[in-house]
């Protein structure tokens, strides 16, 4: 499978909580202990069958990741927040790349501008958060 996005990740379903509209699929990452839930539609869930147990790719795209360099007690609303050291920044004129090792071993990009990069003072070494919507985070599976 081929993927313009980096954040691509292996996981395995936990549960499946049935909505009226929509699902809520948790999952944990390949090789680790970090979760991510994922709202989709029934009908995906029932067309991809995702069940308990079974195999997923986890993808979500480095614009939908907001991070955050000291949230000071703060609590958000966001279910996915994933926790690591800053490992690289890449600049650009108007964006930044920053990648964010999670403790689990995984990493996670997220596209900030350099505004925001400058304003939170991100460098490399630095523990930082990623925050990732729900709705955010989509759901494959092999048939």
């Amino acid at each position: 499978m081929k993927i313009s996005e980096s954040n691509v990740y292996s996981a395995e379903v936990l549960a499946v909580h049935h909505g009226a509209v929509n699902d809520e699929v948790e999952v944990v990452l390949d090789g680790g202990s970090e979760r991510l839930t994922s709202i989709i539609t029934n009908k995906s869930v029932k067309l991809l069958g995702i069940a308990q147990g079974k195999k997923v790719t986890v993808l979500f795209t480095q614009a939908s990741v907001i991070l955050i360099a000291d949230s000071d007690g703060v609590r958000f609303s966001a279910r996915n927040q994933l926790t690591g050291t800053v490992t690289s920044i890449k600049e650009g004129v108007v964006n930044a790349r920053v990648s964010v090792r999670l403790d689990c071993g995984e990493s996670v990009a997220a596209m900030i501008s350099i505004d925001s990069l400058k304003s939170l003072g991100l460098e490399a070494g630095m523990r930082a958060t990623a925050l990732i919507k729900a709705s955010n985070v989509i759901l494959g599976m092999r048939e």
